[in-house]
């Protein structure tokens, strides 16, 4: 049944909602729905992005909803889903992706700050996946992606408004899931890890370190994760995904030694964030309070400034995506020697 239900799902016209849809990983992976000729509702407050993303859903073959929506505001949230079936019919997939950060030390973050990235980064996936099962559970039908991150696992410098974050989602998402294998739904959840990405989120946020900010090498471009939250849509029994080399490393070495972890993080975690300080360095408040691509902004697109260095694959992602064939080839290849190794025993 889970397998026939999976089957229909990908093979059809999918109605998708995806949050932070106007830039970075979000953008891309609306645009990786589209392309399969689904119907994606983009949800994100910059409408400068929104207006470019939709084009660029249409121009790929898939059809744009554009819902202009702050994700912490739960009730707004609720109008936005609403406003998906009525113009689509249904709800098949809701990929909870926007959030917001504030790059500096914890201390010298404000009790307001840390509180707009809670509710944007955490509450923001509370009250979309809310809004989602509103329409799913009726239904008994669709799939709930929540985009991750290796830092749902392990905390880092500079990022505890967000990391703190990440860890939430991660324990609201386990405790959801319980909820629905005990109810015997056919709604499922899914989260998917990722490494560091090349989008524009590190000219978005907050900055209040001497140099820019920039992810952690190695860098990877968001198409590699908008492949791996299109195949968890379709794919969606399993609990989670990790995407990336250094995702997997991270994880394994935290679980592993995470006090040891701690101090390499304190020596290194500080210069690996931040490109040289007398690079140009984006002020302000990024995009915490007000859209970075609203009314006085402009399109930033899928990328960042990260091109030179970034990766336009994953053999993790690959692996993870195709662990099933590989584990039956592995399979017939074992029973095939074992046989092979019968016949030549009966020879001899």
């Amino acid at each position: 049944m889970a397998r026939a239900w999976s089957r229909a799902l990908t093979g059809r016209r999918r109605v998708v909602v995806v949050t932070g849809a106007s830039g970075g990983v979000g953008r891309a992976t609306a645009v990786a729905f589209a392309a399969r000729g689904d119907r994606v509702a983009l949800l994100a407050r910059g409408r400068e992005g929104l207006a470019a993303a939709a084009d660029e859903v249409r121009r790929v073959g898939g059809e744009a909803l554009v819902v202009p929506v702050d994700v912490a505001d739960a009730r707004a949230v609720e109008d936005a889903a609403q406003q998906v079936v009525d113009a689509f019919g249904r709800i098949d997939v809701w990929v909870n992706n926007a959030f917001a950060g504030v790059f500096a030390r914890f201390t010298d973050m404000t009790p307001d700050e840390f509180r707009r990235v809670t509710e944007v980064t955490y509450l923001g996936y509370v009250f979309g996946t809310r809004a989602a099962l509103r329409h799913m559970l009726p239904a008994n039908h669709g799939t709930i992606v929540q985009t991750g991150s290796a830092l749902a696992y392990r905390g880092i410098p500079l990022q505890s408004a967000y990391c703190g974050a990440k860890h939430a989602i991660q324990g609201f998402n386990e405790s959801l899931r319980c909820e629905l294998l005990h109810e015997r739904s056919r709604v499922r959840t899914t989260m998917v890890q990722l490494p560091a990405l090349n989008t524009p989120q590190f000219d978005w946020v907050l900055n209040r370190m001497p140099g820019r900010a920039r992810p952690v090498a190695p860098v990877y471009q968001p198409e590699v994760a908008a492949r791996a939250i299109v195949h968890a849509a379709g794919h969606p029994r399993r609990r989670e995904y990790w995407v990336g080399g250094s995702t997997v490393a991270t994880l394994l070495a935290n679980a592993v030694a995470p006090g040891l972890l701690d101090r390499y993080l304190a020596r290194t975690g500080f210069d690996a964030q931040q490109d040289a300080p007398d690079r140009a360095k984006q002020d302000g408040t990024g995009n915490l309070w007000a859209p970075a691509d609203g009314p006085h902004g402009r399109d930033f697109g899928a990328h960042g400034r990260f091109e030179a260095e970034s990766l336009p694959g994953s053999a993790e992602e690959w692996l993870s995506r195709n662990r099933g064939r590989i584990g039956a080839g592995l399979l017939a290849g074992g029973l095939g020697a074992a046989a092979t190794a019968g016949a030549l025993r009966r020879r001899g």
